[in-house]
């Protein structure tokens, strides 16, 4: 009777881990589409589609098994801890090896097959509690009670500890090891109904070996398979809580990827940061305060302490790691000149949306330096109702500089852009520059008031009067387009579609 009680409590608790490893399995999927293949809200939906359409699948083909509950479940956390379990270092590879297209492959597939064994354990949990003697109803309400609040828990584990401090390959490994542990739990708890358990606990002492493996030396063998991707040898290599960080060097030529995408080169950032800062600060009537969202890499903030009248500098960046980073790596420290640790500078960890929504104070000079609008978090940022929060935050006399995409490679975005900018009531000017590691880059220069293009009155390595007034001029494959933009805006996000539309093929 005791024994039954065991084997009847645990059946609750292994409902509940199987769930915290499935939710962990599902998100972790979704962050390794984002990671390598863009889009993250695209990815998180297919992913999250996928794995539950796989659990659909799984519960129906659960009605075949109706003989050895107990070594069935045992076999499925067998497969769920070696195919999670390896997901993460399988999917560097096929990207290294394999790139576009198969990787894709692999991880929809990988999802849908996890997502299918996942789908039979609770049904084969159900039933056997039943068998252990639990009435169907009270047996089926306390499983499907773990198995919810395990996904609860499953959630927040990932978002909070594993990603950011396992990062996503050791983080597959470890919740593998987890289902592998219920299946031998499982497999002694129940050890006097299976035959010839020594042969299953066996082959679970071989799937354990090559996990345990793979979560002390998965990683350092992924960031090789990671080192494909890039063209130039890996420095530095981090997942924070928000995106993965990866810093390589090459000769002179230092670079920062966020989430696969390349921030900036330090042969060539200097052109784009000055075209960023000194424009708008030229056009301030008097530029003593200075708000700039995003560049938490310090790049923008350099060029601003080269004005003497600017007395404070208000960075707000979401992520505190890319600060970090840019405080303590010696390459990051010496391109931005420590610019992160003088004494005007404030930093911010907030998303810059909910910053001006909360703020109320009024700035000389606004440089907006965030990513491109690749998703839905980020397009909140190119809207009507967040330039106009700028706009609300400018003083009179003030400018606002924003990259803004390249205008040859996404030339309706870019323009898309400018005139939801302008439908604020802020006047534009429009700039674009070449950037060889990013090619034609495009800025918008918006303010109050009219807009007369400044001298440049600091020392720079790119910049002149006469070079900032070419910067103006458009071919015709690049300018304003002819047929009606729409504005882009929280209700109507059309900046997406445009962006990912024009990028496809680059």
């Amino acid at each position: 009777m005791e024994s039954k009680q065991k084997q009847s409590n645990f059946i609750y608790w292994a409902s509940g881990i199987v769930s915290i490893c499935g939710i962990i399995f599902e998100v972790l999927f979704g962050a390794l589409g984002s990671y390598i293949l863009g889009d993250g809200v695209k990815q998180y939906t297919l992913t999250i589609s996928l794995f539950l359409t796989g659990m659909g699948i799984g519960a129906s083909l659960s009605e075949k098994v109706t003989k050895k509950l107990i070594l069935s479940f045992i076999y499925i956390e067998y497969f769920v801890a070696l195919i999670g379990g390896m997901s993460s270092f399988l999917m560097f590879a096929a990207t290294a090896f394999f790139g576009s297209g198969i990787d894709a492959l692999f991880l929809y597939s990988i999802t849908l097959i996890v997502g299918a064994l996942t789908g039979v354990e609770l049904p084969i949990l159900i039933r056997k509690a039943n068998e252990v003697g639990v009435t169907l109803q009270r047996s089926t309400a306390r499983v499907l009670f773990s198995d919810y609040a395990g996904g609860l828990i499953g959630g927040l584990l990932f978002v909070f500890l594993l990603r950011p401090q396992l990062g996503m390959v050791k983080t597959a490994f470890l919740v593998g090891i987890i289902n592998l542990c219920v299946a031998v739990v499982v497999l002694y708890l129940f050890r006097k109904e299976i035959k010839r358990k020594w042969l299953h606990g066996v082959v679970g002492s071989v799937i354990g070996s090559v996990l345990v493996v793979g979560l002390l030396f998965g990683e350092s063998i992924a960031l090789n398979f990671e080192q494909r991707i890039y063209t130039d040898p890996i420095i530095h290599s981090e997942e924070s809580q928000y995106q993965k960080i990866i810093v390589t060097r090459q000769n002179e030529d230092v670079r920062l990827y966020l989430d696969g995408g390349l921030q900036f080169s330090s042969i060539d950032e200097h052109r784009y940061h000055e075209v960023l800062i000194h424009p708008a600060m030229g056009i301030a009537t008097n530029p003593r305060n200075v708000l700039v969202l995003g560049g938490g890499d310090g790049l923008a903030v350099r060029e601003l302490l080269k004005y003497d009248q600017v007395e404070q500098i208000t960075l707000v960046d979401l992520d505190p790691a890319v600060v970090e980073l840019a405080n303590q790596n010696p390459y990051l420290l010496e391109l931005n000149k420590g610019s992160l640790q003088d004494e005007r500078v404030q930093i911010v960890h907030q998303d810059a949306f909910q910053y001006l929504e909360d703020g109320a104070d009024w700035f000389d000079v606004i440089i907006i330096d965030l990513p491109d609008p690749n998703n839905e978090s980020l397009n909140k940022l190119y809207t009507k109702e967040f330039y106009s929060l700028v706009r609300n935050h400018l003083n009179p006399g003030g400018a606002v500089s924003i990259q803004a995409t390249s205008p040859l490679f996404a030339r309706q975005a870019y323009w898309t852009i400018s005139h939801t900018v302008a439908s604020t009531g802020m006047k534009v000017e429009n700039l674009h520059v070449d950037i060889p590691s990013f090619g034609n880059w495009g800025f918008i220069l918006a303010s109050r008031e009219e807009i007369n293009l400044p001298a440049i009155e600091v020392e720079t390595e790119y910049l002149t009067a006469g070079v900032l007034e070419s910067l103006t001029q458009f071919g015709k494959d690049e300018g304003d387009p002819p047929e009606e933009l729409e504005e882009n805006t929280l209700i109507n996000p059309i900046l997406i579609q445009l962006y990912e539309k024009e990028w496809e093929y680059y």
